[in-house]
């Protein structure tokens, strides 16, 4: 198989993977096509970029959204700090999340890194648990690798349940 053949292969796999995931977990009567249309343009291009190291780290990521169960829309519960790079020289970003329901929730966020010119770097995905009623919890978004530049993050997806 040619390295464009594999390419085109990872970019529908990936596509199909993160629709299927952000299809299922919208409660804004709408966001999940939004959701998906962004997921499935980084994949695509994390994908036609050929870099083998983003395009692992979004299978993993659409892997542990698969795995959060019955989870509902929760971007606007989470709030991103500042990119800072670690000792390692891998990028940085405290994740917020503010449960305003009456019961603990647990919350699994999607974190995009992207370079100054929007394009994908890394992904991750972040599990928060036990958040309790009526409060916040933070925890720290980490790259899998070492990037260089301006680095900017945002919330791909957010889901809790």
């Amino acid at each position: 198989m040619t390295r464009k053949a594999a390419r085109g292969l990872w970019a529908v796999l990936l596509t199909t993977a993160v629709m299927s995931t952000a299809g299922a977990c919208s409660d804004d009567g709408g966001g999940a096509s939004t959701k998906a249309s962004e997921a499935a343009s980084a994949a695509a291009s994390a994908a036609s970029r050929g870099s083998d190291v983003v395009a692992s780290a979004t299978a993993a990521a659409g892997e542990k959204l698969r795995g959060f169960k019955n989870g509902v829309n929760a971007k606007h519960d989470v709030k991103l700090g500042a990119v800072s790079t670690d000792r390692d020289g891998r990028a940085t970003s405290k994740i917020t999340v503010t449960n305003g329901t009456d019961s603990p929730k647990s919350y699994a966020v999607q974190v995009t890194f992207r370079d100054a010119n929007g394009n994908l770097l890394d992904m991750v995905v972040v599990t928060i648990d036990d958040v309790g009623p009526k409060s916040s919890k933070d925890a720290i978004a980490r790259s899998n690798r070492k990037l260089s530049g301006e680095v900017k993050v945002d919330v791909g997806t957010a889901l809790r349940h």
